[in-house]
């Protein structure tokens, strides 16, 4: 464990420069004083790395010194080739850079650790679309992606759900996100937004550049955002009444957060052995077309008004149905 922690300090100082006691013990998940220890040892071993004092001070290493990664593990050198995702990769320009990559890592192994790479690759293979939707229209993520790498603002023309449908922007592009074979752009206009690459129209390049804020982090940002919009969407609960086979069903029919909030509010059974769930509701429309899907299975209690809604729409399907049945199919001739 000790010689692993030691190899990182050494990984991380290369790759990020100067970083202080304090940073690398977060990273690390260890007490300061274990850094101090730990600088210590390596400074013992010959690696040469020497600290600065004061507010803008820390740990670096002398300039050009680079660590060669021998000590690569089996685990570690099959993980490599298993997080190389090529759809994703080739979206952003990248496909042929990947392979290229894995290609060098992989004559650069011993045999041993080479075998098991290919082990992998024959029995795993990462997909990240989704089921039953096909994959996002990405026309502009060549340009937003090379306007993130040189950090140049852009204006783009974005067309969302509200009104007005369609807005023009500028914003400076901090980062992508890929979630569920879809691609999103962070970004700051106004505040930092998100937007669904797929529903930007235009896109302009422009001349000014921008600078990233410090302490940006991607993952923390996209991780709020998420948050933020459970928050926004959900406006309220429903009570429904649900059979065992309607909440056998729910994975397959609803989203985790909802199928998750049943179960954890279900009531005990009633004598027919249908359960009272509370699921968190956005608008009534919405929440009725999810609720559909469990046909019978499914009887809302509350709000009033999607109950009311419920009801409406059950009585229209019934009239449609009921005036098929009535009239008189002629076969083709």
């Amino acid at each position: 464990m000790r010689a692993s922690r030691l190899l990182s300090i050494m990984l991380l100082l290369q790759a990020r420069g100067r970083m202080t006691a304090e940073q690398l013990a977060r990273e690390l998940e260890v007490s300061v004083r274990t850094v101090y220890r730990d600088v210590e040892s390596l400074s013992l071993a010959g690696i040469p790395l020497y600290g600065e004092a004061g507010h803008a001070g820390g740990y670096r290493l002398v300039d050009g010194y680079r660590t060669r990664l021998t000590g690569l593990t089996a685990d570690e050198a099959e993980a490599l080739f298993l997080a190389g995702l090529p759809g994703p990769a080739a979206d952003l320009g990248l496909g042929a850079v990947l392979a290229t990559a894995q290609l060098k890592l992989k004559a650069a192994l011993p045999d041993e650790l080479s075998e098991g790479v290919g082990w992998v690759q024959q029995r795993f293979h990462l997909d990240t679309s989704e089921w039953y939707a096909d994959p996002d229209s990405i026309a502009q993520l060549a340009a937003v992606v090379d306007a993130t790498w040189t950090q140049r603002r852009i204006r783009i023309r974005y067309r969302r759900w509200a009104q007005p449908r369609e807005v023009d922007r500028e914003v400076a592009p901090y980062g992508l996100v890929l979630k569920s074979g879809r691609w999103y752009l962070v970004a700051q206009s106004d505040s930092i937004r998100t937007y669904r690459v797929a529903e930007i129209l235009r896109i302009q390049l422009l001349d000014s550049t921008f600078e990233r804020p410090a302490g940006f982090d991607l993952a923390t940002c996209w991780a709020g955002y998420l948050a933020d919009f459970d928050a926004r969407r959900y406006r309220g609960t429903a009570r429904v009444r649900l059979t065992k086979r309607a909440l056998e069903r729910l994975p397959h029919l609803l989203e985790p957060a909802l199928v998750r909030a049943a179960r954890d509010s279900a009531e005990p059974a009633d004598s027919t052995g249908r359960v009272i769930v509370t699921m968190p509701m956005e608008t009534i429309e919405h929440t009725a077309g999810l609720l559909l899907r469990l046909g019978v299975d499914a009887e809302v209690l509350a709000p009033a008004e999607l109950r009311d809604r419920m009801a409406v729409t059950a009585a229209g399907l019934a009239d449609i149905y009921r005036a098929g049945s009535k009239a008189t199919v002629t076969a083709p001739q």
